[in-house]
């Protein structure tokens, strides 16, 4: 029988400034942005962690959901409620940006053997944004997930707003400790995708007689693409209502 994944989820809250402070003002500012701005802001972090294994055919479970949940409440509970620049030695000689510290989880995860392999780790700074590292890719790469809104009408029906998820992977700057540079991702789909298509007719923009949600993944695919650096646009998700979305990878 294949390997099973098991995912569980778990909250904490934490603190961050990304500052580098061999750098001037200005510099850290152009490079990080809002997230620059002392003295630190919060997040009511999620964290998914994803564990593969064989089920047991005495107990039918991979893991003992019990001793996964008292090992990652162990591990975060060295994480919650601090100031990770200031409080948390891991980073020290490092930016703690979700990327990093999501990094920083997994190797401390990775030595519970109590609970198995270690699938994937998603760390979620908010609903919108997330990080995750992954056994298949090693820990000197990661993809970051934005989620994006726009509304528009499809098929001269009432307009409804569309949910677009992107997803870059490359590695993880040693300098910035992120894939890509977040405030650029946004600039390019807000002029490639939000001016495109919020509160239009998806037919007009096209210039079709009707438009599926799989030809409109695949055109915002084809207007991101190039745009990026650093990193790679690696999927994108687009959801049209809570019962329908459609993936585009490539």
């Amino acid at each position: 029988m294949p390997p099973v994944l098991l995912t569980k989820r778990i909250e904490f809250a934490a603190a961050h400034r990304y500052i580098k402070p061999e750098w001037d003002e200005a510099k850290n500012r152009a490079v990080f942005g809002p997230c620059y701005n002392p003295p630190a802001h919060g997040h009511n972090y999620l964290l998914e962690v994803t564990v593969s294994g064989e089920v047991d055919r005495k107990t039918g479970m991979v893991i003992n959901l019990f001793d996964l949940k008292r090992v990652l409440l162990d591990v975060i509970e060295e994480f919650d409620h601090k100031n990770l620049n200031l409080d948390m030695p891991y980073f020290r000689d490092q930016i703690p940006t979700s990327e990093n510290l999501a990094r920083v989880l997994w190797t401390k995860l990775a030595t519970q053997k109590d609970i198995g392999s270690l699938h994937t780790i998603r760390l979620y700074e908010d609903e919108d944004l997330y990080a995750e590292v992954t056994a298949e890719a090693g820990l000197e790469t990661a993809g970051v997930t934005r989620r994006y809104a726009f509304t528009a009408v499809q098929d001269g029906n009432q307009g409804r707003e569309w949910d677009c998820f992107v997803t870059v992977h490359g590695r993880i700057d040693p300098v910035t400790g992120m894939v890509t540079d977040l405030g650029a991702l946004n600039r390019l789909v807000q002029d490639k995708v939000i001016k495109t298509f919020d509160r239009r007719d998806l037919r007009d923009v096209l210039g079709t007689k009707a438009v599926t949600g799989g030809q409109l993944v695949g055109h915002i695919w084809r207007s991101l693409a190039s745009g990026l650096s650093p990193g790679r646009l690696s999927h994108i998700r687009l959801v049209q209502s809570r019962d329908l979305f459609f993936d585009y990878s490539g």
